[in-house]
């Protein structure tokens, strides 16, 4: 470690950087692209296009779906009317017979007769890219893998706002063609540019599952067992009362179109999805679910609204609206979700996240690439004789998440137009092109260098990109002209977009080959003076000593201050769940900070020192906040 807090945080922002930006370029590329998870799903799914015959008046629709119902399944316990977001896609009607088994069919909105399922691909779709986001595809030890990676994001950005001293006058300077001088100014334009976006995404990535990455405040107030979260919960957000269900015996049914237009008027929202229970059952009850993404651009606490309806006289039993008029402790962590996922705002935000995200990985992929060049010009010869093989595999390793990811991406979209529709399995193996590429990528970057690599890569990725739409052509009969005469605007966006991204990815390749095609100039690889092997054994020892300390001994100092947090907020008149819930989302800001210090300690000794005070006075205090 270095002496001087700007010298001991450039250190920490530089090798946590690197360490985390390779699966943390993966992560933010990938969580940018599933702002769009739903249109990719809908491209995926190669739904054929609409013939283009509209459909049925919706009161006739509606009065059709009922007659099918009926004849079908008379005596169901309940029946499900799922309706398309376009007029001229087919309806699905399902419902449970007495037996508890399901059961489904599809109605044609044009005629209002029975007909086969859509044909669709199986696949993961947009689905794929979100569960890579938050858990690499890895199960458990992937998903704390992603939260320590998350708390590695924010570590470094606050470092790099500590190291960047200029970091504001710097935005507004970037001097095109200077080499390393370049990718520093890109680094801190990316940085600068998104900065607020990222601390939020990375908070809010966190917080997502608060209970989980930090269950101890919620321990501490509410016990161990499997019922914990259950009575935080409960406590929280207690639920409304539920309308009434239905008793058996016959009664009288109101038709249901009338009861959809009655919701829109008391919620704002059209109709997703109705639901009537004991159909023809004396107070069977009609559910109407409304459609979040209808109507104005949605608030940021917004849901589907849910209105029940008596059955026999059409009365109102339950209203939850769309928008919530105030906020209270249980819409928290509601906002905390909808910030993350971008679920709010309409078209507009999803783009801005988009950019953001682009912008924001290009962050991390420029820290990356400093690295790299700072080593080509000056070794620090951090690991002795192996130095050198290291930085191979750094420059490797760079190749494979920030070209590789690409190339990944668009290989996972070609798979799915290559791979049989009628093959088993075949979503699952959708992802393993993806992750197969993805490997490809890292074993060619370390055969073929890290020119070769970067200018090979993205351009194949730039081939692929701009190849798409006439693939999809060939094997579905759609393309990009299709969508737009048919009114497939999410679908001609993402090839549109795509074919954007390959022209991005040709000049990047394009600029790289020119620039490494200039000779370099002689003298510039110098390699710093070896330290000596007692110099170098303690360096790593502090280094080993102090993640262990931020790691373990952070987590564990984290969590006993905010049980203890979490504990004395109600003598105070605090609810205990919104104290567990106050203390939880602390932890996130706390953590990161004692990791802060724990690093610019002056020798690990007193990292590990200040730790077990403040461990063992939480430990002490704790039980007197107990009873």
């Amino acid at each position: 470690m270095k002496a001087g807090l700007r010298q001991s945080m450039a250190w920490l922002h530089t090798w946590c950087g690197l360490v985390c930006g390779w699966l943390l370029c993966a992560i933010m590329l990938t969580g940018t692209l599933s702002v769009f998870r739903e249109p990719i799903t809908r491209w995926m799914e190669a739904t054929p296009l609409p013939a283009g015959q509209p459909g049925g008046d919706a009161a006739w629709l509606m009065d059709r779906a009922t007659r099918i119902l009926s004849s079908r399944a008379g005596d169901a316990v309940a029946w499900d009317i799922a309706l398309p977001a376009r007029p001229d896609r087919p309806l699905h009607l399902a419902w449970t017979g007495g037996d508890g088994r399901s059961h489904d069919t599809w109605m044609d909105p044009a005629t209002g007769a029975e007909q086969a399922p859509p044909p669709r691909r199986a696949t993961e779709g947009g689905r794929h890219f979100m569960s890579f986001h938050y858990t690499l595809h890895g199960g458990l030890p992937g998903y704390w893998l992603v939260g320590a990676i998350s708390l590695c994001m924010l570590v470094a950005l606050v470092s790099g706002v500590v190291v960047h001293k200029r970091i504001f006058k710097d935005f507004f300077t970037f001097r095109r063609g200077k080499g390393q001088r370049s990718w520093l100014d890109a680094h801190n334009a990316t940085g600068v540019l998104t900065l607020p976006f990222l601390f939020m995404i990375g908070y809010t990535g966190l917080a997502f599952f608060y209970t989980s990455y930090m269950p101890w405040p919620l321990h501490a107030v509410y016990g161990g067992d499997d019922g914990a979260y259950r009575r935080y919960q409960a406590e929280l957000a207690p639920a409304p009362p539920d309308a009434a269900g239905a008793r058996p015996g016959q009664g009288a049914g109101q038709a249901l179109y009338p009861l959809l237009l009655r919701a829109r008027a008391l919620t704002g929202q059209d109709a997703a999805h109705v639901t009537v229970e004991h159909p023809g059952a004396t107070g069977s009850v009609v559910r109407v679910l409304g459609r979040k993404d209808a109507g104005p651009a949605p608030r940021l606490l917004t849901h589907a609204s849910r209105v029940v309806f008596d059955a026999g006289s059409g009365a109102v039993r339950q209203v939850v609206p769309a928008f919530e008029a105030r906020m209270a402790a249980h819409h928290v962590h509601a906002a905390i979700e909808t910030l993350h996922k971008a679920d709010f705002g309409g078209w507009t935000i999803k783009w801005l996240y988009f950019f953001s995200g682009l912008a924001g990985t290009a962050m991390v992929a420029t820290g990356t690439l400093l690295f790299a060049l700072k080593r080509r010009k000056k070794s620090e010869h951090e690991f002795g004789a192996a130095t050198a093989r290291v930085y191979h595999g750094v420059e490797a390793l760079n190749v494979a998440a920030l070209a590789g990811i690409a190339l990944a991406s668009i290989v996972y979209l070609y798979a799915n137009r290559l791979i049989p529709p009628g093959l088993a399995g075949r979503e699952t193996w959708e992802i393993r092109a993806f992750f197969g590429a993805w490997a490809l990528s890292l074993a060619h970057a370390a055969w073929r260098g890290p020119t070769r690599g970067w200018i090979g890569q993205l351009a194949l990725a730039a081939l692929l990109c701009m190849g798409l739409p006439w693939l999809n052509g060939a094997t579905t009969g759609m393309h990009l002209w299709a969508y737009l005469r048919h009114g497939q605007a999410q679908q001609a966006a993402l090839e549109l977009t795509v074919i954007g991204f390959g022209l991005a990815l040709a000049y990047i390749a394009w600029a790289l080959r020119r620039g490494w095609a200039r000779p370099a100039a002689a003298g510039d690889a110098r390699r710093a003076p070896a330290a000596a092997a007692p110099q170098r054994a303690a360096h790593r020892w502090q280094v080993a000593s102090r993640v262990l300390a931020a790691a373990a001994g952070g987590y564990g100092v984290s969590a006993l201050a905010m049980s203890l947090l979490a504990r004395a907020l109600p003598t105070v008149g605090v609810s205990p769940a919104v104290a567990v819930l106050a203390a939880t989302l602390s932890s996130f800001v706390l953590y990161p900070l004692i990791v802060l210090g724990v690093f610019s300690a002056r020798g690990a000794g007193r990292a590990w020192g200040a730790l077990a005070l403040a461990g063992a006075l939480c430990a002490a205090l704790l039980p007197a906040w107990w009873f």
